[in-house]
């Protein structure tokens, strides 16, 4: 009978953690550098661009592809014919790996676990829990496979319980266009379709831990009704030209996987759960012999894709930015930010506004700024912030008027805004600008210093203030409120429909 030793399983974690912090999925690269290839859009394929080559950059330097490197999910189907030698349980032992990767001198992840969730939000400070699902399987080896989900991705899962007559494919096609552009696409598609709710929705995420195989599954055919429906789904979830980072083109999905279980006769629950572009997962099996460590890829099979400015981007001077300047930016155009900006996610938001509602003076002044929605990873070595891409700035649209109130002149973060706020982006003669997420090394690479103004006690939801140089951007809504995160799928939708 083999014995899984606990420090085997505390180091094989550990390692899985750092290795998908760092190095894509090459099946998930291959399939990016495809869609690159077939792109149309300028603004998708330089978005594109741009994560292709921040993911070669955080594989040469081992630094995180995303600056939120997530919650760990672990799938554990452990061989009954195996036992583990810890006096500790399971989730203890595994989140003992979780402690030491989020924790590694070289390589500190980004601690973004909260607990007493409905009340306080306290930051567990070394990302764990994590959440283990674990199944008793026949065999003597234990099979780990090991996941870290941003919140992007994650806060857009779906669900719903359709009638038995219901069809699925209407479904997902009238749902994937509210799920914004906040999961960072393209990326991938998890269903659950059967069992009940919670096993629709843990189903849905297993998925995704499947490899890319489109290309393969239609190049052979379909060999049941599931692929036929994975093929059809894919098809007709491109068609709607969300594209990439919701700015319109050819490819939104890269995949879509489905995984069924027998349900109600009365019942068809059913469950989307999209994973991002920075995509981190990994397998690896324990039989007794020792930890088990992941092998470092070939770079050579990454796409030879590198990014640079596009020349007719314009150069912008935070430093002496004007509100007669900001109002001559149009919706598409791509800027290179240089100067002194703020940042500031949803706690300091929250925190400037009760200051506001107590009538106390704030710590910084917001007027001729711009902010940035990120919570960036700490830095190692001479680095002046670690990996620091944006944000899903729908979480601060209700902040946003309050923002503008006090003289802000810009905000930058990542999918698209919601109409209320556009309407005050508007009003207002302001915008809101684009960077790209699942970007994070390649952006962060454009700060040249920082430090904390307000709020230290937030940890990586603090203020900060960065220096950044040739930063890139694109104006998403502009002062006019031309918003590109609606005309740009419209465009390519009403391009793909008409055969291009």
């Amino acid at each position: 009978m083999p014995v899984i030793a606990e420090s085997d399983l505390i180091e094989s974690v550990s390692d899985a953690l750092q290795h998908i912090s760092y190095y894509h999925p090459e099946d998930y690269v291959q399939a990016l550098g495809e869609a690159y290839e077939k792109e149309e859009s300028p603004a998708a394929k330089d978005a594109i661009a741009q994560i292709l080559t921040n993911s070669r950059m955080s594989a040469i330097g081992h630094r995180p592809i995303c600056q939120d490197t997530g919650i760990v999910t672990v799938f554990v189907k452990w061989g009954q014919g195996c036992t583990l030698a810890s006096n500790s349980s399971l989730q203890s032992v595994i989140d003992e790996g979780v402690r030491r990767a989020y924790a590694h001198p070289s390589n500190p992840l980004r601690a973004s676990i909260v607990s007493d969730p409905a009340f306080s939000r306290r930051n567990t400070r070394d990302n764990t829990p994590s959440v283990v699902h674990v199944e008793l399987v026949p065999g003597d080896s234990v099979e780990v496979t090991v996941a870290a989900k941003g919140g992007g991705s994650e806060n857009k899962t779906k669900f719903k319980m359709l009638n038995p007559s219901d069809s699925i494919v209407d479904w997902v096609l009238e749902t994937v266009p509210t799920m914004g552009a906040g999961w960072c696409p393209p990326g991938m598609l998890g269903i659950g379709i059967g069992g009940t709710a919670e096993k629709a929705m843990v189903m849905a995420k297993e998925s995704l831990m499947a490899p890319i195989d489109m290309a393969q599954l239609k190049a052979r055919g379909p060999e049941s009704d599931l692929e036929r429906l994975r093929i059809e789904l894919h098809e007709k979830v491109n068609a709607l030209g969300i594209g990439a980072q919701g700015l319109g083109g050819l490819t939104t999905v890269l995949d879509v996987k489905i995984l069924d279980w027998p349900t109600h006769a009365a019942s068809k629950p059913i469950a989307i759960v999209p994973n991002c572009a920075a995509t981190r997962h990994a397998h690896f099996t324990l039989d007794g012999s020792g930890p088990s460590f992941l092998p470092t890829p070939n770079l050579s099979s990454w796409p030879d894709v590198s990014w640079g400015p596009d020349k007719h981007a314009r150069r912008v001077d935070l430093d002496r930015l004007t509100d007669r300047e900001v109002e001559t930016w149009k919706a598409g155009d791509r800027l290179l930010l240089s100067g002194k900006m703020l940042t500031g996610r949803d706690a300091a938001h929250k925190r400037i506004q009760d200051l506001l509602g107590r009538g106390e003076q704030l710590p910084v002044s917001f007027k001729d700024r711009v902010i940035y929605y990120v919570g960036p990873v700490d830095p190692v070595g001479d680095e002046p912030v670690g990996p620091a891409g944006p944000t899903t700035a729908t979480r601060m649209d209700k902040y946003t008027d309050m923002m503008l109130g006090l003289g802000l002149l810009g905000m930058v973060g990542k999918a698209e805004r919601g109409e209320a706020t556009v309407a005050s982006i508007k009003a207002h003669r302001r915008a809101y600008l684009m960077a790209v997420g699942g970007a994070a090394y390649l952006v962060s690479k454009a700060i040249r210093s920082s430090r904390v103004v307000a709020f230290e006690d937030l940890g990586m939801e603090a203020i900060y203030e960065f220096d950044v140089r040739d930063m890139p951007v694109t104006v998403a809504v502009a002062s006019d409120g031309e918003n590109v995160h609606a005309s740009g799928p419209r465009h390519w939708r009403q391009k793909l429909a008409s055969g291009l």
